[in-house]
């Protein structure tokens, strides 16, 4: 049977993680108090971002070919290798973040989905994709590192990507 102070320490955890999980809440709350402001266009399918308060959501980014596809002479696009793409889908919610008023620096999290590369034994390339990644991340210039999530999947919308990103960014308070 536990002593009385034991008892108190119990009884107080609970009140802790009660009050922890209020403010939490109350954060969200705030953040999500203003109305979601929707960046997008109207030929596209799904905003390429959303600012819900001081957060904004930044769509999953598929790379830039490096060569187009040419449809005369039925050859298909080339993304390059994963740590090319990586690069290229960086360089785009870079460019997205900066039309908002925010640095890769303001960047707090970000999912990224890789699809297994031929080229490493259908195997995801996480080394090349890192190596990309690191040129935006934990720099001189830039010495900021996001949460991240990464996983490998079957397949992606844009056939020959290898990569595509999501990110959400904090506007710093003033």
């Amino acid at each position: 049977m536990p002593n009385r102070l034991e008892t108190d320490k119990m009884n107080k955890t609970p009140k802790r993680t009660l009050v922890i999980v209020i403010a939490a809440v109350a954060a969200l709350g705030s953040a999500f108090a203003q109305s979601p402001t929707h960046i997008q266009t109207e030929k596209s399918a799904i905003a390429s971002a959303v600012w819900a308060g001081n957060m904004l959501f930044v769509s999953g980014t598929s790379p830039s070919p490096v060569t187009p596809a040419d449809r005369a002479k039925g050859t298909p696009a080339v993304y390059g290798d994963t740590k090319a793409q990586a690069v290229s889908v960086l360089g785009k919610i870079e460019t997205t973040l900066k039309e908002q008023g925010l640095t890769m620096g303001d960047v707090v999290m970000m999912h990224v989905y890789l699809v297994a590369d031929p080229a490493n034994a259908g195997k995801m390339d996480f080394s090349g994709m890192n190596a990309g990644f690191t040129q935006f991340f934990g720099t001189a210039a830039q010495p900021n590192k996001p949460a991240r999530t990464t996983v490998q999947i079957v397949g992606l919308v844009g056939g020959g990507a290898l990569v595509e990103i999501d990110a959400v960014a904090v506007k710093p308070a003033k």
